[in-house]
């Protein structure tokens, strides 16, 4: 698990921790779950950072080709994928093996997070890349909210991580409890519109009002892809998690949507990530939260054949 994108360490332990909480409830799942390890570039964090305006983005151009690699895999055997990260930054990678699987089919996003993760070199203010896993699908750069002068190097890698083409269109992009973000990303939430279903939205609309939404922001798209950061739950929950925001979703909130995304036959991949024990004031309670949501979408895509 690649935990390069992050500000603080012990992401890459989430799925450890995971498994470990595994044990109060299903020792077994993993073994149903049969999991696939994707090699990562931890090493580089006893290493001198050579881009800091996209801090180790050499490490994460490589973790991002070997997590396209395997998600188009993994599709290709007919199977469905489920993403257990580090930190957020991998995000892109999958999006990246979802489009190299479906091509031309456009692909729709439900960016479940306290965060607008829509950050390029050119305008994060910590160069921490869990803020740009967005902007590498979308080909953003934000020049206009340009904030530094960044390096030939860092341009030429950061090129290369976006690709060729945009993987996904803004309009089919859609946030679910996005409270954290700078004026950069606001500046593209406002120009492109992105659709933000907020903790005291979701809770005035209610759940079906609030899917209602999502399915006519994605009626276009082919396929779906939700991606859940732990820290879109309010931090009352458990700290474990890189960078907590207040007023997030109950447990039960974010399961209820969650649950309810799965029952859209257009989803063909789910995303947990942000795990970090390390940060837990409770023990182990973030991965104890995660596992028990990731034993109910399991359990229903089962039921659904996915």
């Amino acid at each position: 698990m690649s935990e390069l994108g992050a500000g603080t360490r012990g992401a890459s332990l989430g799925f450890d921790a995971m498994m470990i909480a595994s044990f109060k409830e299903d020792r077994k799942f993993f073994k149903k779950l049969r999991p696939e390890f994707i090699q990562h570039e931890n090493h580089r964090l006893f290493e001198d950072i050579k881009t800091p305006f996209a801090k180790r983005l050499d490490g994460i151009t490589k973790v991002y080709g070997r997590v396209e690699a395997k998600v188009d895999e993994v599709l290709t055997d007919g199977d469905f994928p489920i993403v257990i990260s580090g930190d957020h930054s991998n995000a892109g990678g999958t999006l990246a093996g979802l489009k190299r699987h479906w091509g031309e089919q456009r692909l729709g996003v439900i960016w479940i997070d306290a965060h607008a993760d829509i950050h390029s070199p050119y305008t994060s203010p910590s160069g921490n890349m869990h803020g740009m896993p967005l902007a590498t699908a979308l080909g953003e750069d934000n020049l206009d909210c340009k904030i530094v002068k960044v390096p030939e190097e860092t341009a030429r890698l950061w090129n290369k991580l976006k690709g060729d083409n945009p993987r996904i269109r803004y309009e089919d992009l859609i946030y679910i409890g996005v409270r954290d973000f700078e004026k950069p990303e606001e500046y593209l939430m406002i120009r492109h519109r992105i659709e933000n279903i907020t903790v005291p939205r979701y809770r005035d609309l209610g759940l079906e009002g609030s899917m209602d939404i999502v399915t006519q922001r994605l009626e276009h798209c082919d396929k779906i892809y939700v991606s859940f950061d732990v820290d879109s739950m309010d931090p009352s929950i458990s700290r474990g998690t890189g960078t907590p925001v207040p007023g997030g979703f109950k447990v039960e909130e974010v399961e209820q949507i969650i649950l309810r995304l799965i029952d859209d036959p257009r989803l063909c991949c789910i995303e947990f990530t942000e795990v970090n024990p390390v940060l837990d004031d409770k023990g182990n309670a973030m991965a104890e939260t995660a596992f028990r949501i990731l034993k109910s979408v399991f359990e229903k895509l089962e039921n659904q054949g996915k």
